[in-house]
């Protein structure tokens, strides 16, 4: 295990192991790793997440509508959306990424291309499985889980 290259993500469940991927997305894992150590992303909402689909957090504001306010360009690349991909969110423009984000609980082939790749659930993947569901198209979740805490391996004490 590369510990500067792995993510510690604590969830209410236990603990998902994350390999990052500066190979796809340098610009994209460097500021994840940034914002990791600034305990941005410490108690933030799964606000959007449906059922076989995904679970997106990175939301300040918890409605989807915030990020830490650095745009990033696209890293698009071959990389497939499978089970356990770790991409970023975006609006409309590619270049649009900020800090939100969302695990894959599938494969999910028509995002391929279209949004940036950064890393991949290698352990813990059950419990990204039992983080509460939204519902309907939307996936707006009433009382979601919240992120225990996101840390860099290479930085954490366990």
């Amino acid at each position: 295990m590369d510990a500067e290259n792995t993510l510690y993500l604590d969830l209410k469940d236990g603990r998902v192991v994350i390999e990052l991927r500066p190979d796809l997305a340098p610009n994209h894992v460097a500021r994840i790793k940034e914002l990791a150590r600034e305990k941005f992303y410490d108690g933030l909402k799964f606000h959007r997440v449906i059922p076989d689909f995904m679970a997106q957090t990175g939301c300040p504001k918890g409605t989807g509508t915030g990020g830490s306010g650095k745009n990033l360009k696209a890293e698009f690349s071959k990389e497939k959306h499978v089970r356990g991909t770790c991409s970023m969110a975006r609006a409309a423009s590619p270049d649009s990424a900020d800090s939100q984000f969302f695990i894959c609980f599938g494969d999910t082939p028509h995002l391929d291309r279209q949004y940036t790749v950064w890393g991949l659930v290698t352990e813990g993947m059950d419990f990204v499985d039992s983080i509460k569901k939204g519902a309907g198209r939307g996936g707006s979740v009433d009382s979601p889980d919240c992120i225990v805490r996101l840390r860099v391996a290479a930085d954490s004490e366990d």
